[in-house]
């Protein structure tokens, strides 16, 4: 498909048109300042450090000749409408999670996280040895984007709860705070599935707005304070075993950049990635310890539980392989899935259990 005739049968969310007063990029004696709108607040662990440690290697490795200013959530546009603003061209970048633009592709889900898919270590296999980068570069060219990944939350917990989850009939009427295709299969079992962005999580939880919420894992969700309100802590998820994040630019933006600066971007981009991937793992066991030394309870699933997540994420999983681009992103995918599986079984897998059964003897 032609990538302007989609662009102009899309739909610009109705946030997005608050940005029209948005600057064009600026750019003085040979130097350039871009435009970027996110997703969260300023300072929210491990998602928006990704987006500022990105944001100070292309300074850096620029010299200062591209720079970006960084607008959070709310400030020119919402939460959920940056994909919007800069498709149009009403900002110049935005950082992201690209699963929260479902209603654009479902495919973006897979650039994101889905569940029962991909550890942080195996969805950058298949972005940057198996595919994934031209694949994304051909979904979010439709839509007038050039993505890079640019962050990784590593697995992300099953989330708060307001009460114990002892069966799959608990998840009935639920009101969760889930975004993505764990949302959705979250909704195939009963639950009220809530969308909220991450800025608006801890409220919507303190005032019993939802009744639990997941988010990135325990050093970012102790930041947000959500042992204040529950104890209860599902500390392994079915549905974001691996997100990455994404650093998406305007097309024609991107391309009235030199050859130098867009692999500055890339770069800065792939070592902002490493970075923020290490310290989410980094910090998490730490967090862990200080949660439940303050009467945090955690908990884990039972199987049953595990095996209703499994069948309701076959079918979302399969409700849109009649689309041809989603499809072959999904068969990719898969296919480097299984092919990195079945090595990390027999060595690292095998390697862990034989250390654990060592070091605890």
């Amino acid at each position: 498909m032609d990538r302007r005739s989609f662009l102009r049968t899309s739909t610009v969310g109705a946030g997005a048109a608050a940005a029209t007063t948005l600057a064009a990029p600026a750019i003085a004696q040979g130097n350039r300042t871009l435009t970027m709108v996110t997703s969260v607040p300023d300072g929210f662990a491990v998602f928006d450090d990704a987006a500022q440690l990105a944001i100070d290697y292309i300074a850096a490795l620029s010299g200062g000749s591209l720079t970006i200013e960084k607008n959070s959530a709310g400030s020119l546009v919402g939460a959920f409408e940056v994909f919007d603003a800069v498709s149009a061209g009403q900002a110049d970048v935005y950082h992201s999670a690209d699963y929260y633009f479902l209603n654009q592709h479902p495919a973006l889900a897979f650039f994101t996280s889905v569940p029962f898919g991909m550890t942080s270590q195996e969805i950058a296999n298949w972005y940057y040895r198996r595919g994934g980068q031209e694949l994304h570069d051909n979904l979010s060219g439709l839509f007038n984007i050039k993505p890079l990944m640019c962050g990784q939350t590593a697995m992300q917990p099953g989330g708060w709860f307001t009460k114990e989850i002892t069966s799959a009939e608990d998840l009935q009427g639920l009101r969760f705070r889930m975004p993505g295709q764990g949302g959705q299969v979250l909704g195939r079992l009963g639950a009220s599935v809530q969308n909220i962005p991450g800025g608006e999580i801890y409220q919507a939880l303190a005032s019993g707005q939802i009744d639990g919420a997941e988010w990135i894992g325990p050093y970012a969700d102790e930041r947000l304070g959500f042992q204040e309100v529950t104890s209860l802590y599902y500390t392994a998820g079915f549905h974001e075993p691996g997100s990455a994040l994404t650093m998406g630019f305007n097309l024609e933006v991107w391309d009235s950049l030199s050859d130098q600066h867009k692999k500055i971007c890339q770069v800065a981009c792939e070592a902002a990635h490493a970075q923020n991937t290490a310290l989410s793992l980094a910090e998490n066991g730490a967090a862990l310890a200080r949660l439940r030394s303050e009467g945090v309870q955690t908990r884990e699933f039972p199987d049953d539980v595990w095996d209703a997540f499994g069948r309701a994420s076959a079918e979302v999983r399969e409700e849109n392989m009649d689309d041809p681009l989603y499809a072959e992103i999904a068969e990719s995918y898969f296919a480097s899935l299984e092919e990195t599986a079945a090595w990390y079984e027999i060595g690292d897998g095998e390697y862990m259990r034989q250390r654990n059964r060592v070091n605890a003897s």
